[in-house]
């Protein structure tokens, strides 16, 4: 590798168009490590990508250059590459982490014997609260425990933010190395994570209170725009794109207003990293990119994967807890978190996401124990909170019914 090098497990949409883009645009040689083999055998043959960016206006074509990759399955190349690397990201999905981590940590045993005591820091761009925690106690689990893991890797949590769409069969096939992104370009990292030296580059925003900016990011960001497709598809199920149900007024006003609910409860337990002002900001520029025409996200794409969406500490229970433990409203979260036990998107295709299908026969079969397994809701200790939950969930029905 070159001096200035970055290796990226995961060449995917996030891999590609935000930190490969970030790291590239700065002068970095990046360094791919992906499971598509096909995938791995074009950027290797052609040493660049392009990036497109769809802003509201006016499309713009970034190529990011000095590229190449290897093949995920070649264990030996990911192992050498790891112990040469001069700093690492990962982007492959939490599912995908425990066997990454087997990889790394041959890797960082091969590096310390080699180069003892250099630094590695990782930045795990990863959509998932305490993605630090979880990945080290994984790279643990392969490491003899001898191995200075917590002063030789930094493990640097993040918070992304920026939106990459869904892309269609054509628009692969016009190029399958393309990648589509919103304008937004900030990486927003724990400057606490990091061991060795902080890249210097323009778009890395470094916070020291990092749970915050999470959060921030799990019950703002992720709660308005699942909120905008569940309230969008309940009152336009033939609508497709996210642009076309926030234009609705009601929908708009619904999605604001329980992004504020979040916003309130945050405020509370980060009273010195967020204000009304930053926070309300917030929510008013997110709704305007959630709105990005252009960028042309779907319904599908947002609001899909709902076991993982209704899920026991993501976008919506989770801020329910924090509202629990504050003693602060939660009614239109729930009402919103009811709405995703309705949504039945389909994609280019007019096809379901496969487990969606699998969640609404769950729930046909025994909603109590969907809500008990997927929600992480006790029967007895959380009665009253699920007797609210099934009493918006039966209104919702019986108004769906009475519409169609």
């Amino acid at each position: 590798m070159t001096e200035k090098s970055i290796l990226i497990f995961g060449a995917g949409k996030i891999g590609r168009s935000f930190i490969g883009q970030l790291f590239g645009k700065a002068g970095y040689h990046i360094v791919f490590v992906d499971m598509d083999e096909s995938l791995v055998h074009e950027l290797n043959k052609h040493g660049t990508y392009p990036v497109i960016i769809k802003d509201p206006a006016l499309g713009t074509k970034l190529i990011i250059d000095n590229v190449r990759a290897i093949y995920a399955m070649d264990r030996q190349a990911v192992i050498q590459a790891v112990g040469v690397a001069e700093i690492a990201a990962i982007s492959v999905g939490k599912n995908a982490l425990p066997s990454i981590a087997k990889v790394v940590a041959m890797g960082l045993l091969e590096r310390e014997k080699n180069s003892p005591g250099r630094i590695l820091d990782i930045i795990l761009a990863e959509n998932m609260r305490s993605a630090d925690l979880f990945f080290r106690e994984k790279l643990r689990e392969n490491l003899p425990s001898s191995f200075p893991l917590d002063e030789h890797v930094g493990l640097v949590e993040t918070s992304i933010g920026k939106m990459v769409p869904i892309m269609t069969a054509s628009d692969l096939d016009e190029d399958p190395l393309q990648v589509f992104a919103e304008p937004y370009n900030t990486l927003i990292l724990d400057k606490n994570g990091f061991r060795g030296k902080i890249p210097e580059i323009k778009d890395l925003a470094l916070k020291e209170n990092m749970k915050a900016w999470v959060d921030r990011k799990a019950f703002i960001h992720n709660l308005g725009h699942a909120t905008a497709a569940y309230c969008g598809h309940l009152k336009f199920p033939d609508a497709t794109f996210m642009y076309e149900v926030l234009a609705d007024r009601e929908v708009y006003q619904f999605t604001h207003a329980v992004m504020l609910e979040s916003a309130r409860i945050l405020m509370v337990v980060y009273p010195e990293e967020f204000t009304t002002e930053h926070l309300s900001s917030h929510i008013e520029d997110l709704l305007t990119r959630f709105q990005n025409r252009n960028l042309g996200d779907t319904v599908f794409r947002v609001g899909s994967d709902l076991q993982r969406k209704l899920g026991t500490d993501d976008r919506f229970m989770g801020i329910i807890r924090m509202a629990i433990q504050t003693n602060y409203p939660y009614g239109m979260i729930l009402e919103a978190m009811a709405m995703g036990f309705l949504f039945q998107g389909r994609d280019e295709h007019g096809v379901m996401f496969t487990e969606d299908i699998v969640f609404h026969e769950a729930c046909y079969n025994n909603l109590d124990r969907v809500i008990q397994h997927v929600c992480g809701l006790d029967e007895i200790s959380d009665a009253t909170l699920i007797a609210q939950l099934k009493h918006n969930l039966k209104r919702q029905t019986s108004e769906q019914t009475t519409k169609h």
